[in-house]
């Protein structure tokens, strides 16, 4: 029998077949979509050093974001500040360009762990070109709608996921209860009630929680979704003749009756993330409040997504800012926050947090209750199986489905304040066909002015060429019958208007953009040549004053000489709807959102106080018939309850 000989094959190719044997991937459960989320927060957190885990506390701007820094920081956020763009106008393609080269960097990590991106759809994605602008939160309170509210919500949501973006700083539930302060157009109301049935939004933004759903933990109910943020965490709305960023002085059944009923909603409608105010508590930080962070909203309210600092929140612990940084990190990561808004001076936080963790000064599971809180939302919303974006929404951009709904909310949310000299003899709706009108004021062909703050840039902007949108007199034209004359001029003199022979005049007038502290103001006045421009219009003719701004301005010395006045605060791109009220097409439905004064020495005063003594009350609104459904087109008029 013969033997069969094996052949004895050379150690160095034995070697070079092992190692070119494929190895079976060594399964992660964090990466396994069917397993529950908080088997794959523990699981992925296991794996995790503490540089990995401070990363992803970390959320930096654009400006100093790249590839390579996401990749060598584990950083697991970026966000656009205002204003802050990929481009000049640039176009959804090209922000979904440069966040997927962003979201690469953070994919080739050891763990693959992606980025949130997140930016300021205050009132639409207002930081991008063609973007749909809707009124500014005062409009919305002002309508009474939280449905419409909750439609504007789903349509930011997809406007802002046009762009690749799936995190939005929205919404505000401030209580503005002082006119003064500079965010009092972010706020939907003085009524804690009003504000409270606004957070609908939230559904619209991340979709509707399922039933049964467990109360605080966060909800997004997929790639057309966005997750939210409720802001700014607590009473920011109530500070001392309303500085921002300034004291809220109140007890604690005050806080919790006024500023906080709308947390509580908001928590209970699943919101994914709450960002810290600047503003103090009778005297305390709130950026290092861990009574009020730890205590109250973690472990009392049940929310289990994470907390975010403002911009540069830290930093503005002390006074000035930055002036001890190291007791800034230690404070307010001891007191709760999770994520940093840095958004320059990433590595000196990180290098700052490493330090206090690596000597014992702030413990582990601190950093890893704040990781795992931030890990909760990015598994909850997808991002782990989809982290790139792609174009299949860039065409929810400005789209005409959302420009009629922001068109519905502009006319929904103008209050009429005066329609006529007597009661019996009103001015409004106009008619559309006449010979001659004139239409005056500096904000009546201004898209920027009409937009207001967080819009483009930070601070807004003035003029036409920025985005895409109806101006007042652009809308006034499209509306007016074709054998209507109609003569612009910004600021006339009395004589011109005297010698002219119009049927009535339209002055649209308020306040120029302002966000934030800059738009803190003890005097409350419209902005020359505003008071002009009525003195000589309306002291020479009939007409109506439209209103722009963000909050109640000084109005009672002119108000004898206008006919009509109509609060229309700052309604956005959709200038048409306010036509579609002025000309009858539909009625005035709006109703004030917070009281208007007299005068400023009156502030703050809101409903309920004592000393109550207002120009319009809180509530108040005329309302009238759209036209098409009156005979010969005589315009119908009803005082409404002020309660409504």
């Amino acid at each position: 029998m013969a033997r069969t000989r094996i052949p004895v094959l050379p150690m160095g190719l034995v070697l070079w077949c092992c190692l070119n044997i494929p190895a079976k991937s060594e399964y992660m459960k964090y990466k396994d979509p069917n397993q529950l989320i908080p088997v794959r927060i523990q699981d992925l957190l296991d794996r995790m050093t503490l540089e990995e885990k401070i990363g992803q506390m970390v959320q930096i701007d654009l400006r100093v974001a790249s590839a390579e820094v996401m990749k060598m920081y584990f950083i697991g956020s970026i966000l656009s500040g205002g204003g802050h763009v990929p481009a000049p106008q640039a176009s959804a393609e090209a922000w979904i360009d440069v966040i997927n080269d962003f979201q690469r960097g953070c994919l080739s990590t050891r763990l693959g762990i992606p980025m949130i991106y997140g930016i300021d759809s205050v009132h639409g994605n207002g930081n991008v070109y063609k973007a749909t602008i809707f009124p500014h939160n005062i409009g919305l309170g002002a309508t009474r709608d939280p449905e419409l509210v909750k439609k504007i919500g789903a349509a930011t949501a997809l406007e802002t996921r046009a762009t690749g973006i799936p995190y939005v700083f929205s919404p505000c539930i401030a209580v503005c209860r002082d006119p003064r302060w500079g965010r009092c157009y972010e706020s939907y109301s003085e009524d804690p009630q009003i504000v409270q049935d606004m957070t609908e939004i939230i559904l619209g933004l991340q979709g509707d929680i399922p039933t049964h759903s467990t109360k605080g933990v966060p909800f997004v109910a997929g790639k057309k979704k966005v997750v939210a943020c409720a802001k700014h965490y607590v009473g920011d709305g109530g500070t001392t003749k309303g500085m921002n960023e300034n004291n809220t002085v109140i007890d604690w059944q005050g806080l919790l009756s006024i500023h906080m009923p709308a947390y509580y909603t908001s928590i209970m409608k699943g919101v994914s993330t709450v960002m810290v105010s600047y503003s103090s508590w009778n005297g305390i930080k709130m950026h290092t409040n861990r009574e009020l962070i730890t205590g109250f909203l973690k472990n009392t309210l049940g929310f289990k997504g994470f907390v975010i600092t403002d911009w540069e929140g830290l930093d503005r612990i002390t006074t000035p800012p930055h002036a001890n940084y190291s007791y800034s990190i230690q404070a307010g990561i001891h007191a709760g926050i999770d994520m940093v808004m840095v958004p320059y001076n990433y590595k000196e936080f990180i290098d700052g947090l490493t330090f206090y963790v690596r000597n014992n000064m702030i413990p582990m599971s601190r950093i890893d209750d704040a990781v795992a809180r931030i890990l909760r939302v990015k598994f909850v919303m997808g991002l782990f199986e989809n982290p790139l974006a792609d174009n299949s929404l860039a065409d929810q951009l400005g789209s005409q489905e959302h420009r009629e709904l922001a068109r519905e909310a502009v006319r929904k949310s103008l209050v009429l304040l005066k329609n006529g000299q007597s009661e019996d003899q009103p001015l409004l709706p106009l008619p559309k066909k006449t010979s001659k009108i004139l239409v005056a004021g500096s904000h009546a062909d201004n898209l920027g002015y009409q937009c207001g703050g967080w819009t483009i840039e930070w601070q807004g902007f003035s003029g036409n060429n920025r985005t895409v949108g109806t101006t007042i007199l652009s809308a006034i034209k499209n509306t007016v019958a074709s054998s209507t004359d109609v003569i612009y001029k910004e600021n006339p003199e009395a004589e011109f208007v005297k010698s002219n022979d119009f049927s009535y005049a339209i002055v649209v007038v308020g306040e120029h953009p302002y966000a934030e502290t800059e738009g803190d103001s003890l005097n409350l006045t419209i902005a020359e040549p505003g008071p002009t421009t009525i003195r000589n219009v309306c002291g020479a003719i009939k007409c109506i004053v439209i209103l722009i701004s963000g909050r109640p301005v000084v109005i009672q010395p002119y108000l004898a000489s206008i006919d009509a006045l109509v609060a229309a605060w700052l309604p956005g791109t959709e200038g048409q709807g306010v036509a579609d009220v002025l000309f009858g097409d539909h009625g005035f439905t709006g109703k004030l959102p917070r009281t208007w004064f007299k005068t400023v020495n009156q502030l703050p005063m809101n409903i309920g106080d004592p000393h109550y003594d207002p120009l319009f009350p809180f509530g108040f609104g005329l309302t009238t018939e759209p036209t098409k459904r009156l005979s010969y087109g005589n315009p119908f008029l009803r005082f409404s309850p002020f309660f409504n």
